[in-house]
């Protein structure tokens, strides 16, 4: 349980720091162990001031404070669990349950040297903790704003957590829209497109197209959608419309029409779809999602019939469901655990690692194992190893 907030104690009291792991924009992440009674490894992770360097002190950013606002609220199984905040001497500090591994960790290693596909059991295990640890951030009214392979963990057990709050937010009755807080939200890979067509208003629909866009990475290997992001103009802070994330989009999901979702003209950014054909090819006869499928069961020599040892037909169909452009028709957290994906063959393993005999590496930990307050590398706040709670810095970027 979240113990509270400690003001007289200190983190070398509580814990021995056994390494750096990662940096970013918002702070250092350290591997420890507990001691004094205390069991277990652990990541800490300290914030830096807003405006670190400063000669008046200025806090920590909001995004800083909202993460540890969520983080002691929320408790469930497949959500990384927060032990507790520690403030000293001016900085905070926040400890999370330790993680040896993430998704993105995991599809690298599989990657690496030909090892071939993550087995179909293992990626279904990982898909069915996935989307209860968010039917339960949304049931708690939280959207997670940043849902991608790097920010999702597995412990060595086995047991996948949804990791790294600091884009979440509340949206039960906010003061303001969304969109007036943070105007640029989800990894550029894994937004969904009412969001890249600059919708004002969004719901917890943006989570399922990015659990569509992980699951599909955990079947191919590599990202679906793979676009590059156009900065926001640093004068104007105007947000530009991605056309090349959305290109992507829809040269396998073919382009978006008002019989589908009818919403579609109503959104801001609307006029730029008419443009993307032009002088593209590729736009005229685009593939389609279900062709997509298919070539990757046969580049993973998957069968397509329904098996245990494939994602089979009905992997097709919760993917169309979570790919699917009208954000009030895309399927829901909580209906996608019933699809019958999940109940074919019998029910999902507990444990993503259960009959794999597979040994994934573990996280890298540097010895730089003291915790200071230098100065910070930044990275951009979508970028693999910002804050990230246990993943390595120089291993693999992840960054539209």
């Amino acid at each position: 349980m979240f113990t509270g907030y400690q003001h007289k104690k200190r983190v070398h009291e509580r814990y021995k720091i056994i390494g750096f792991i990662s940096s970013g924009t918002y702070g250092r992440v350290y591997k420890a162990e507990g001691k004094n009674g205390r069991v277990g490894e652990f990541a800490i992770k300290k914030f830096k001031p807003d405006k670190e360097g400063e000669v008046q002190y200025t806090g920590i950013s909001q995004s800083g404070i909202r993460e540890m606002a969520l983080c002691t609220e929320l408790s469930h199984p497949h959500v990384v669990h927060t032990v507790e905040i520690i403030l000293e001497d001016k900085s905070i500090f926040i400890v999370f349950e330790y993680a040896e591994h993430d998704l993105l960790q995991i599809i690298h290693h599989h990657n690496s040297n030909q090892r071939g596909a993550i087995p179909a059991r293992t990626v279904k295990s990982i898909m069915h903790q996935l989307l209860q640890g968010l039917v339960y951030l949304h049931k708690s009214w939280v959207l997670h704003r940043d849902l991608k392979p790097a920010n999702i963990m597995v412990t060595s057990a086995g047991k996948v957590k949804i990791g790294d709050l600091g884009l979440a937010r509340l949206f039960y009755k906010p003061l303001h829209s969304l969109f007036t807080g943070d105007k640029v939200v989800v990894t550029i890979w894994y937004r969904a497109p009412e969001l890249l067509l600059g919708s004002r208003h969004y719901t917890p629909a943006i989570d399922l197209w990015s659990v569509g866009c992980i699951f599909a990475e955990l079947l191919q290997l590599r990202p679906i959608f793979k676009g590059e992001e156009l900065k926001a103009d640093p004068k104007s802070k105007a947000v530009p419309f991605q056309r090349n994330q959305m290109q992507k989009i829809v040269e396998i999901m073919g382009m978006p029409i008002k019989d589908r979702w009818p919403l579609l003209t109503s959104m801001p950014e609307y006029g730029h779809l008419s443009s993307l054909a032009a002088g593209n090819p590729r736009m005229r006869a685009p593939q389609s999602l279900e062709h997509w499928y298919e070539t990757c069961l046969r580049n993973n020599h998957w069968p397509k019939a329904s098996s245990p040892d494939s994602p089979g037909p009905e992997g097709l169909s919760l993917l169309q469901q979570l790919l699917e452009y009208d954000p009030q028709k895309r399927i829901t957290a909580e209906k996608a655990l019933l699809h019958p994906y999940f109940s074919i063959h019998g029910k999902p393993l507990e444990s993503c690692f259960e009959e794999s005999k597979i040994k994934y590496p573990v996280r890298t930990v540097s010895q730089d194992n003291e915790i200071r307050s230098s100065s910070l590398p930044g990275t951009k706040r979508s970028g693999i190893d910002d804050h990230s709670m246990g993943r390595p810095v120089k291993r693999l970027k992840q960054d539209g």
